[in-house]
């Protein structure tokens, strides 16, 4: 079966250079980012002992923590007003057969180009982004019950500390790897702060991916 091939809007910056996010994207990624990182920084001051005695003043981490968590998905809310972000959110929730080839050639370590096709998202980044979208209300869920003591059963609200805690956990091991993965690939974060990249990098990296 022909692998198919991802297009996008047509070209109007200079050959050397693709569009790959526009700005509505770029302050998508960087908002929830930045939520994001909040929620971890206070859970971490909420939850560890040393820097919750350098920190102190847990009600009000709290508070930021709770504040943060809820504003969570509200960027992602505003991004579906702009055509160009619903387009991409397309991209990474539509998985292909070449998906399948690039995850094997990523779990076989595989670093020929034909073992790792991938159009304007590869395999890896689809996964991350559902996963994420889905922990991350699975957190906002687990975290309004147990700020709303009152509206649910103990067993829920035990239920949902357990689920929460160990959840938080795996989000701090799975955003370690994601802020890995883009330290070692400079052009990907151009593409994000910028919003273009070169052409090379988009036909090395993402050879299905037709701007």
């Amino acid at each position: 079966m022909p692998l198919r091939t991802e297009a996008h809007a047509p070209q109007t910056e200079p050959s050397a250079r693709v569009r790959r996010f526009g700005g509505t994207e770029r302050w998508v990624h960087r908002t929830t980012a930045a939520l994001m990182g909040i929620c971890v920084a206070t859970a971490a001051c909420l939850y560890i002992p040393e820097f919750a005695e350098l920190v102190g003043r847990r009600e009000l981490v709290v508070r930021i923590h709770e504040l943060a968590g809820v504003a969570l998905p509200v960027p992602v809310l505003f991004g579906l007003f702009s055509r160009g972000f619903r387009v991409n959110l397309g991209f990474l929730n539509r998985f292909g057969p070449h998906d399948r080839v690039w995850l094997r050639g990523a779990l076989m370590r595989d670093k020929r180009r034909s073992a790792r096709p991938a159009g304007k998202f590869n395999a890896g980044q689809k996964i991350y982004a559902n996963w994420i979208a889905g922990a991350t209300l699975v957190m906002l869920g687990t975290g309004l019950m147990m700020w709303f003591t009152h509206l649910t059963p103990i067993m829920w609200r035990t239920s949902a500390t357990f689920v929460h805690d160990w959840l938080a956990l795996t989000i701090g091991i799975v955003l370690g790897g994601h802020i890995g993965m883009a330290l070692g690939d400079p052009e990907a974060r151009a593409g994000l702060r910028t919003g273009s990249v070169s052409r090379e990098w988009a036909k090395r990296e993402h050879p299905l991916w037709k701007p």
